[in-house]
């Protein structure tokens, strides 16, 4: 009696839930991601052979520009949000709704506060050609860098109930007393331990 072929039939899978998969997390990501900041301190970083990473959250950088310009920047919408409604009632500068939303979604400034209004009023196409003649951090005049200091990390801690990791970040060709000026800021208020962002070099050969 012969055999009964079975016919063999093609396994079939079906990828339609697996494409829908993949495009939600990529229209995810899309809108959730953020372009990356250019640098408009354009400071040249010395090297250094020892590597040390920066966490990517709760962190204040310092940068110290070319002309000793000072730029600051800090995490978090709602610190930033915070900090602006007091310095504006500090200096006595009445901000918008859409100034302060502004200043949320902004990274990295370096303008006195006198000129702060104006900076966030220039739309974004035009930011690059926008001269940020750096914050203030004169002792004697006025060291409104220091009074953003201070206002950030305490927004910070009454939000979050942390404390940021400080980092400078210094020009290389710029000479000392521009970084000493910060690290003296620093110190007024008690902040000993930060870090200085260097890019990578090879360690010596022993």
């Amino acid at each position: 009696m012969p055999r009964v072929k079975v016919a063999r039939k093609s396994t079939a899978i079906d990828m339609t839930a697996m494409c829908d998969v993949a495009f939600l997390l990529l229209t995810f990501f899309i809108l959730t991601a953020k372009p990356k900041v250019e640098d408009p301190s354009k400071a040249e970083v010395p090297a250094s052979s020892k590597e040390v990473t920066i966490p990517d959250d709760n962190v204040m950088t310092i940068s110290i520009g070319q002309q000793n310009k000072i730029f600051l920047s800090f995490s978090g919408d709602d610190v930033r949000t915070e900090t602006l409604k007091t310095m504006g009632e500090k200096y006595k500068v009445d901000f918008t709704p859409a100034e302060l939303n502004r200043f949320s979604n902004t990274e990295v400034f370096g303008v006195p506060m006198s000129q702060l209004k104006q900076f966030l009023s220039t739309p974004s196409a035009q930011l690059k050609s926008f001269e940020q003649r750096g914050i203030p951090a004169d002792t004697t005049i006025t060291n409104e860098l220091s009074d953003w200091i201070i206002t950030a990390r305490k927004a910070d801690r009454a939000l979050h109930s942390k404390d940021y990791h400080i980092a400078i970040k210094g020009d290389r060709k710029e000479q000392y007393p521009a970084i000493n000026t910060v690290i003296s800021i620093l110190g007024h208020q008690k902040l000993f331990k930060f870090d200085l962002i260097t890019s990578l070099r090879a360690a010596p050969k022993k």
